[in-house]
């Protein structure tokens, strides 16, 4: 298949629409292309419809508008092509790639190394701490804030933010705190025991979790219910408590909010500010209406209203 155009000789294209071949006396490192001087130049009105295809193809004279013109570019539209990217920019950029994958191969490898396996497990902690406390905190922060709590758009979305940054500042810094000082005990004793865990654990939570605010006391009332059951299950499993004939869940909670609910009806000072919260909108809250609006479809009037 051949094409002719004017001004141009006609010559063979391939049917994928790919530049033709240099010629068989072209070395390596030769052009595709004879010099510009030795081209026959295309008529002016040819010539600037290329350029305008070229200027709307991304990937040069191989994108979807040249190829949908038909053909292949002729030479003067090639040497425009190439010369849009331009030698330093292609040569920065595969600089750029390699720096890029001799650093990746290089913190890969520094990764393997047993030696560092302490100190990479104390960053790694780290990671996990800081991303686990975000993922947490924050959509039980924007639930909490959006359901209870008064105020503009913008203090609401600073309480959401300050609490997750808290919550996830501080899991990873307890996770890297315990690490540390697991990786070091063991390191001075050259072994690892269960007091080790204890002790590192105390002195992170007190570094980290020995300030009274609210984050921190959900954290810590969070851990409390659960070690109360995970205590009680120990002390079956080595037999200091008899194990129980019958399911003992449901005695524990009639206890729990029979106990909870005395606290908040005579002694609600005691409890922590967001179970106030939570039980005023379920306990007091429901004895109080005056039309249908605030009966069915809202909690509270308005003041409009």
């Amino acid at each position: 298949m051949t094409r002719a155009g004017p001004g141009r000789p006609a010559g063979p294209i391939a049917a994928s629409g790919a530049p033709p071949p240099p010629s068989a006396g072209g070395g390596a490192g030769r052009s595709r292309h004879p010099p510009l001087a030795a081209r026959q130049t295309l008529p002016t009105h040819e010539l600037l419809r290329w350029r305008r295809l070229l200027a709307k193809s991304a990937d040069g004279w191989q994108g979807e508008p040249m190829r949908a013109a038909g053909g292949v570019p002729p030479p003067e539209v090639c040497a425009l092509s190439a010369a849009r990217a331009g030698p330093g920019r292609r040569s920065a950029m595969a600089g750029g790639g390699d720096a890029l994958r001799a650093l990746l191969r290089a913190a890969n490898a520094l990764l393997q190394q047993h030696r560092y396996r302490a100190a990479l497990a104390v960053l790694k902690g780290f990671r996990n701490g800081a991303v686990y406390g975000a993922k947490i905190r924050a959509p039980h922060a924007l639930v909490m804030t959006f359901l209870f709590k008064s105020g503009s758009l913008r203090e609401k979305l600073k309480s959401i933010a300050q609490a997750t940054y808290t919550h996830s500042r501080n899991l990873a810094y307890f996770v890297s705190t315990y690490k540390g000082l697991m990786a070091l005990q063991s390191r001075l004793q050259g072994k690892k025991i269960p007091f080790h865990s204890f002790f590192a654990a105390c002195i992170g939570g007190w570094l980290v979790f020995g300030e009274n605010n609210p984050i921190n006391s959900q954290i810590i009332m969070y851990l409390l219910s659960r070690i109360l059951f995970g205590l009680s299950r120990l002390a079956v499993e080595k037999g200091y408590v008899p194990q129980p004939k019958q399911d003992p869940f449901p005695l524990v909670a009639a206890l729990i909010w029979g106990t909870v609910l005395w606290l908040f009806e005579y002694h609600r000072q005691t409890l922590q500010p967001s179970l106030q919260s939570s039980m005023t909108y379920l306990y007091d809250d429901s004895n109080v209406w005056h039309d249908i609006s605030d009966f069915l479809i809202y909690n509270k009037r308005t003041d409009s209203k």
